[in-house]
């Protein structure tokens, strides 16, 4: 095969250098057209970015406010338009180069191309430096004073516990709808959210009703008005009232309601709480849902609360073979926990059926309930006595003495878990931790119960109860966020005794120094339940805000 030589290539001398190169229309090479031609002229090699601490977003010209992450496409954009003369070139290429988070420094790499002389392109790769300028934006700047909020949202439920505002705000946590509040406020009876903006107070109502049943009316106050362009300024508020029924309650639904809701029995217990609340009758296990409308047209309110609750032991339990879902209809005898820490065990027969001794606390009882998938006997279970119990309710008195049960037994309960005092291993979120911390998150105490006074004592035994309730019942668990926290501590809300009669107050027994060492070695050494259901790690999160250097968490 012939060898075919290759065009010769013609090069001439550098002007400047003499350097041999391929001949352009400048004749000079590329390190002497640098030095000759500089295509960055014009573009400032330093400049500054504003940045608001209080909501950590980027000015973006000329006057609009972005959140940007650290090296983003949106900061990257922010940062090239800061930047004069970038129209007079071509922008090829650009990058950030890493700095250390506390250098209040951004620097950025630019590649750009440009034409110079004839027909000759030069392209050049140069830094510019950022420097980060801490500052407030308008909407920040409204916050720091006061009273410059334009609508407001007033929640409020006539309840005597603060448990549904600690539930309320974990959903709120959890969904991020305190990113647009203002400010939290703790007022009698439920909570205020301020808003910059009637739309965020709109999105904050309709939250609301999506969650928990609830009635809301509007309305506006003019605060001024133009009347030669014809505008006007407006302070808006929402009222929002929370159906006051919570989950466990004793309901007694109006006869006239109850027959139109499947001709259901009035009383019934309370299951669920979500747009609308279930209620379930024990005996028969028929269930009815109530909806907000349906609700506010004839309201009720509960003979009953989680505080009237008393533990029962379990003596036996017969599955009667009626199964709904996850109710199981069973007949059950049970007793006052009490008989038997005061009449010896429940093999003392003497004590037990010695009817001239006999009082209330060591009678047995009969009841029917729905708890036969999980109930045993020797099991702890919280119930509502109605034997001797006096409400004042006309819908109850009218009931007829056949249809009220001595018992209703509402959930199962583990007093051997509580003896222990384990500490947790997860704690909550809370909205505001301190005051004039608005609109942050933190693991502190939040707005429900930052009023103190003589109600911080309930509010504590509140959060207590909220706790175990999340601890012992997983579909409430997985309505909210659990975080990791190795070191915190269980609360205890009673602070020393339970109250004599078995009350909802299972975390300390009431200490008796006339009590004997065997019986409290007894209590000590009970074995916790097989089957708790306990937070599991795979259902906890990691509180990311305290994983940074520096941080230390709280104890």
């Amino acid at each position: 095969m012939e060898f075919v030589p290759g065009p010769a290539v013609h090069r001439v001398l550098c002007a400047d250098c003499g350097t041999p190169i391929v001949p352009n229309s400048a004749n000079l090479c590329v390190a002497c057209l640098r030095n000759t031609v500089d295509i960055t002229e014009g573009i400032p090699k330093q400049t500054s970015v504003s940045f608001c601490r209080n909501c950590e977003r980027f000015l973006s010209p000329p006057q609009s406010w972005t959140l940007a992450r650290p090296e983003s496409q949106e900061l990257l954009a922010i940062c090239l338009k800061r930047l004069k003369g970038l129209n007079k070139v071509r922008l090829t290429e650009a990058h950030f180069i890493w700095t250390e988070p506390h250098s209040k420094r951004l620097r950025v790499s630019l590649t750009i191309q440009k034409e110079v002389l004839t027909s000759t392109i030069l392209e050049q790769i140069f830094e510019i430096e950022y420097l980060v300028q801490h500052g407030q934006c308008p909407d920040c700047t409204k916050l720091a004073a006061k009273n410059t909020w334009k609508a407001l949202v007033q929640v409020r439920q006539k309840v005597s516990h603060k448990r549904t505002f600690l539930y309320l705000e974990q959903l709120i946590l959890k969904h991020g709808t305190q990113k647009d509040t203002i400010s939290v406020k703790e007022v009698r009876d439920g909570l205020d959210f301020f808003y910059s903006q009637r739309s965020h107070a709109i999105k904050m109502v309709e939250f609301l009703a999506g969650v928990v049943p609830v009635r809301s009316k509007g309305s506006e106050q003019l605060l001024s008005t133009d009347t030669h362009s014809h505008t006007a300024n407006y302070k808006f508020t929402y009222s929002v009232e929370i159906v006051p029924i919570c989950k466990d309650d004793l309901v007694c639904i109006p006869p006239k309601q109850a027959r139109q809701l499947s001709n259901i029995s009035p009383l019934t217990i309370c299951t669920r709480v979500g747009n609308s609340f279930q209620l379930l009758d024990p005996a028969t296990l028929q269930t009815c849902e109530i909806s907000a409308q349906v609700y506010w047209r004839a309201p009720f309110v509960s003979l009953a609360t989680v505080t009237d609750l008393v533990e029962f032991t379990i003596l036996d339990v017969e599955p009667s073979g009626t199964v709904r879902g996850k109710w199981v209809s069973a007949d059950a005898q049970v007793a006052l926990s009490g008989a038997f820490k005061s009449h010896g065990s429940y093999g003392d027969q003497d004590a037990i059926m010695d009817h001239e001794n006999s009082s209330l606390s060591t009678q047995i009882f009969h009841t029917r309930t729905h708890l036969g998938a999980i109930l045993q006997p020797g099991d702890t279970a919280l119930g509502y006595h109605l034997s001797n119990a006096n409400f004042n309710s006309d819908d109850f008195s009218s009931l007829p003495s056949s249809r009220i049960p001595d018992i209703i037994l509402v959930k199962k309960t583990y007093p051997n878990r509580r003896k222990k005092n384990k500490t947790r291993n997860w704690k909550l979120r809370s909205i505001a931790k301190e005051d004039g911390e608005e609109g942050e998150t933190g693991g502190g105490r939040g707005v429900v119960g930052r009023m103190g006074g003589r109600d911080q004592k309930k509010v504590e035994e509140d959060y207590e109860l909220f706790l175990q309730d999340l601890e012992e019942d997983p579909e409430l668990r997985g309505t909210v966020n659990l975080y990791a926290a190795k070191d915190t501590k269980m609360r205890d809300a009673t602070d020393g005794a339970r109250k004599k009669g078995g009350q909802y107050g299972m975390d300390v027994d009431e200490v008796d120094t006339s009590h004997n060492t065997a019986a409290n070695g007894d209590e000590q050494d009970a074995e916790e339940e097989v089957d708790f259901p306990a937070v599991r790690l795979e259902e906890l999160l990691q509180d990311f805000d305290e994983m940074t250097l520096g941080a230390s968490e709280d104890t």
